[in-house]
C-alpha cells in the first residue's frame, strides 16, 4: 500500500532508544517487587510507569522539541502538532505487578493523527517488534507478516481482558465468541504482536486508549494487518476505546458486522 509518510529511519531509530532505555528501567525494577497504587479509573500504576515515562518524555524534548507527547502518566502536550510521540511506559502494569511476562512499554510515533512508527518491546523476553504502517514490521530485526484466515470459525482470537466491556460490549463480544473455535486471553500487549507475526487472527478489547494501540497499529498495519474500532472506523486520538486488530480482511469485515450491531 503506497503510503505519504515522510522518512522514517530517523524517527524509528530514535524511537528504538527509547525502548532501550524503558528496557533496562523495566529489567532492573522486575527484580523487586513493585508498591502499587490505584488510579481513579480503579487501574494500577507503579512508580516504574512513571519513572519510565518521565524517562521518554525528557528525551523526546531533547530530541525533538516540536513534537508533541500523548502518554499515560502526565499530561498531554502539544498534541496539534505534526508528530506526537503516544507513550505507553508499561502496557499490562497488571500483568508487571504479578510477574507475568507479557507486559511492555509501546512506544508510536502519530502523524498527522495517523500511526505510523511503532516500537512495542517486551523486556522479559527479550522481544521487540517494530515497524512502520503499511511499509514493514519486524520482530527482534526479521521481517513478520500477519496470515490469513479462511473463515470465522477457524480464527484464533485474543482478548487482554472482557472484565474491561460494557455490558452492551460484552454481549456482543459473546455472540462473537460462539461462533469462533478458541479465545486466549490475558495476552495484553504481546498478543498484538503475535497477530502481527502471523500466531493469531483477530485481537478484540475495550477500554482502551490512544496510548494502547497507536505502536499496535503501525506494527500490525506494518505487517500487512488491519486495526478499527468496533464500527471499523480508523484508529485516532478521539477513539472511544474498542479495538478490532486482524491479519484478514475479509475476518476484520466479520467481526465489525458482529461488534457494531
Amino acid at each position: 500500500m503506497k503510503t505519504d509518510f515522510p522518512p522514517h529511519q530517523d524517527y524509528l531509530a530514535f524511537a528504538e532508544k527509547l525502548a532501550d532505555a524503558s528496557r533496562g528501567m523495566l529489567l532492573t525494577a522486575a527484580m523487586q517487587i513493585p508498591e502499587v497504587q490505584l488510579k481513579a479509573d480503579a487501574s494500577f500504576v507503579t512508580s516504574t510507569d512513571k519513572a519510565v515515562e518521565a524517562k521518554m518524555r525528557e528525551m523526546i524534548a531533547e530530541a525533538f522539541p516540536a513534537h508533541g507527547i500523548l502518554g499515560e502518566e502526565f499530561e498531554n502536550t502539544n498534541v496539534d502538532a505534526e508528530f506526537v510521540w503516544v507513550l505507553d511506559p508499561i502496557d499490562g502494569t497488571a500483568p508487571f505487578i504479578a510477574g507475568i511476562p507479557v507486559y511492555g512499554t509501546l512506544i508510536g510515533l502519530a502523524w498527522n493523527g495517523k500511526p505510523f512508527i511503532g516500537v512495542m518491546d517486551h523486556p522479559a523476553t527479550a522481544d521487540r517488534w517494530t515497524g512502520v504502517a503499511h511499509l514493514f514490521a519486524k520482530r527482534n530485526g526479521q521481517p513478520v507478516k500477519v496470515k490469513s484466515c479462511a473463515r470465522l470459525d477457524q480464527a484464533f482470537v485474543t482478548c487482554s481482558n472482557p472484565d474491561f466491556m460494557t455490558d452492551s460490549e460484552l454481549s456482543r463480544f459473546t455472540t462473537l465468541r460462539k461462533q469462533v473455535p478458541y479465545v486466549q486471553y490475558g495476552g495484553s500487549c504481546f498478543a498484538y504482536g503475535t497477530l502481527a507475526s502471523g500466531r493469531t487472527d483477530i485481537a478484540i478489547d475495550s477500554g482502551l486508549e490512544p496510548y494502547d494501540v497507536y505502536a499496535s497499529a503501525a506494527v500490525i498495519q506494518g505487517a500487512g494487518g488491519y486495526m478499527t474500532d468496533w464500527k471499523g472506523n480508523d484508529i485516532d486520538f478521539n477513539m472511544t476505546g474498542t479495538v478490532i486488530a486482524a491479519g484478514d480482511h475479509d475476518r476484520l469485515q466479520d467481526t465489525i458486522r458482529i461488534l457494531s450491531k
